[in-house]
């Protein structure tokens, strides 16, 4: 069933998966998380492990378009 509003007009879904994946930043920017952090790191330095924490910037502007587009409420942090 289709969520309606007030006015008639259709509420555009997020793409969970997007949402999990990206996040923006107070300016704008959206930041991505590193791939291969799932599994199979049992092995691997911790070092190795730190740099997976982190998040870095999208910088293809084609990118940024698709994930604003999966995610149109993805808005800036208050």
């Amino acid at each position: 069933m289709p969520r309606k509003q007030k006015d008639g007009k259709y509420k555009m879904k997020t793409h969970k998966a997007t949402s999990k994946r990206f996040k923006m930043t107070g300016s704008g920017t959206i930041m991505r998380t590193k791939i291969g952090k799932g599994h199979l790191r049992r092995r691997t330095p911790d070092r190795t492990k730190r740099l997976f924490e982190r998040m870095l910037p999208v910088k293809t502007r084609s990118l940024q378009k698709k994930v604003r587009r999966l995610a149109p409420y993805m808005s800036k942090k208050k």
